[in-house]
């Protein structure tokens, strides 16, 4: 996949080495929760202020911002902590999430073809 956007790629590694490179974090975390016998061990997405830099998103911190489109829809960018994502965000109703709650508030995403 040729990534368009490098401040919200995203890549998946699996156990045995295979990479899977994504132009969205919200693909990855969907191919994750929907594919889980890919075993993807390893997960990184592109830090918003430094794009094309991969940073480990199990220690990141997503923040979902409707005023920093992303290219699948979900407004989600990912920063190398908290306050970094703070910077940019926290308007009325941003949201900052850790890896794990972003897994589980997207369980049952699916983006809306219409937005």
């Amino acid at each position: 996949m040729t990534i368009v956007d490098q401040q919200h790629a995203a890549q998946a590694i699996t156990s045995k080495g295979k990479v899977y490179n994504f132009d969205a974090i919200e693909c990855m975390v969907n191919m994750d929760i929907q594919s889980p016998k890919k075993g993807f061990e390893k997960y990184y997405a592109c830090n918003y202020e430094d794009p094309g830099v991969l940073i480990d998103a199990e220690n990141s911190a997503f923040l979902i911002s409707k005023k920093i489109p992303s290219p699948m829809g979900a407004f989600l960018t990912a920063f190398p902590d908290t306050n970094a994502a703070k910077k940019v965000g926290m308007e009325n109703e941003d949201i900052i999430l850790t890896w794990s709650q972003l897994r589980e508030r997207f369980k049952n995403y699916h983006p809306d073809p219409d937005n």
